[in-house]
């Protein structure tokens, strides 16, 4: 079966000011769902304590809403192209901000638990859709530096979250984290209708393959929480999880527009630049996990300062991701995300092998080179996602930037867990980082194959 879209064709983004409103709202959501994210890590303790829990059982506060989006986002970009996008953006923020409610509210660690699931399934919309509607909002030549700025809101967003957190909590009670969703969540509601709209196609979900897809995440999911605890129940968890994506290919090989794009996977851009994005953003979670335990270990810092240092890699990021943006209007992407990802591998080879000083310069000033290197590899490796798929498959293109994403994290973590595992900490740690620069290394290098196809200023779908 081919699919046509019968959507209407939108004009090239909307009039301004509507055009600015639309922004507003779009990356105000964004910070909601980023800043949720990066709060609830620092909670746990309190919400232990309060809730007369384990501190083991409220590790799925946090991970409840990562297997949610991990659940939600494709079939979400799907929902987008078929109801809407605005549509199902809309309705996943309402299910964020009254899961945000209930999260506040609840009275036992269950609910908590429930109401977080829930809140992953508001956010795994929002994930897939958000491209899409910027899409829709922005002219195309202005995409590139909107790209930029989101990936700059994203970097300010997650570097503030635990600092948002403590202050909270420094006040008041772990609700209020939760709480103080409410008013920015009824914010976007109200003003929602500013944003611009692709209709939605004629076409059917199919349920046989959302339910593969669902199971696929669950198992994947359980199975890397296990792999290390339990490496053979894991092992089979993660591999049956395999069975599910042969069959959900399977049911969806003569669909025009699958679940898992394999029509935009046929595109050596899209492929490329997904393939890019998992290598990097596992260095980048391997990373994440491996530095802090570096200071503490190596420098011997307290958490607090030891939070302070790492700091410079997202502050770069943020400088330097809307300047990627404007880059990329004017160089191919594939150069600039090759140099942004061998900075992110220079950067952590410096952090890997400097002789340890008291000061730490040689640590700052490799985190600030991985910083600036991934924010240069992020803006322009997501303008290609982005722009490679015609707009009806925009839906289907920023789920699969969220999966991607998502897997390479997940991957991360899992290949840090193996390491602690099998290694003494100060190996580990070595290690890790090496391995992190690998992963960049390869980023760079499947990114620079993209060039020789790719026009300056295109997006390419050769």
């Amino acid at each position: 079966m081919t699919f046509t879209s019968t959507a209407p064709v939108l004009q090239d983004g909307l009039e301004s000011p509507r055009r600015h409103l639309a922004v507003a709202m779009i990356l105000l959501t964004i910070v909601l769902v980023v800043l949720d994210g990066a709060i609830a890590n620092l909670a746990l303790p309190s919400i232990a304590l309060s809730l007369h829990a384990e501190a083991g059982s409220t590790v799925w506060v946090v991970s409840a809403y990562q297997l949610a989006v991990l659940v939600a986002i494709l079939p979400c970009g799907a929902l987008g192209e078929i109801y809407g996008a605005r549509r199902i953006f809309l309705v996943g923020v309402a299910l964020f901000t009254v899961a945000s409610a209930a999260c506040a509210f609840a009275g036992n660690l269950p609910l908590l638990i429930l109401a977080r699931f829930a809140q992953g399934l508001g956010g795994g919309a929002i994930m897939a859709l958000g491209m899409m509607n910027l899409r829709a909002a922005v002219p195309q030549h202005m995409l590139g530096p909107i790209i930029g700025i989101n990936a700059m809101v994203i970097a300010i967003s997650a570097a503030a979250g635990p600092g948002i957190a403590a202050a909270i909590l420094s006040v008041t009670n772990w609700p209020w984290l939760f709480a103080v969703n409410l008013p920015l969540g009824v914010i976007v509601l109200i003003g929602g209708s500013v944003l611009g709209q692709i209709e939605g196609a004629q076409r059917k979900l199919n349920a046989k393959a959302l339910l593969a897809n669902t199971l696929m995440f669950i198992l994947f999911f359980c199975g890397a929480d296990h792999i290390v605890t339990a490496p053979v129940s894991g092992t089979a968890l993660i591999a049956t999880a395999l069975v599910c994506l042969f069959v959900l290919l399977r049911l969806e090989q003569n669909s025009g527009a699958p679940i898992v794009p394999t029509d935009l996977l046929a595109a050596p851009a899209f492929r490329v630049a997904v393939i890019a994005s998992i290598s990097c953003f596992c260095g980048q979670m391997l990373s994440y996990i491996a530095l802090p335990f570096y200071l503490q270990h190596t420098y011997h810092m307290t958490p607090v300062l030891a939070g302070l240092y790492m700091m410079p890699w997202p502050a770069a990021t943020a400088i330097i991701a809307p300047v990627s943006g404007r880059l990329a209007n004017r160089f191919k992407t594939a150069w600039l995300c090759a140099i942004g990802g061998a900075l992110l591998a220079l950067g952590l080879l410096i952090v890997g092998f400097a002789p340890p000083d008291p000061r730490g310069i040689a640590f700052i000033a490799g985190t600030m080179i991985a910083g600036f290197g991934f924010g240069l590899f992020q803006t322009p490796n997501n303008r290609i996602l982005l722009l490679s798929a015609p707009k009806a498959r925009s839906g289907a293109a920023g789920a699969m930037q969220g999966t991607a994403r998502l897997l390479g994290q997940t991957l991360g973590g899992i290949s840090m867990s193996i390491i602690f595992a099998i290694l003494p900490l100060p190996t580990a740690l070595e290690s890790a980082v090496v391995i992190a620069s690998g992963c960049a290394a390869i980023a760079s290098l499947v990114s620079l194959s993209r060039a020789r196809y790719e026009v300056a200023g295109q997006p390419g779908l050769a």
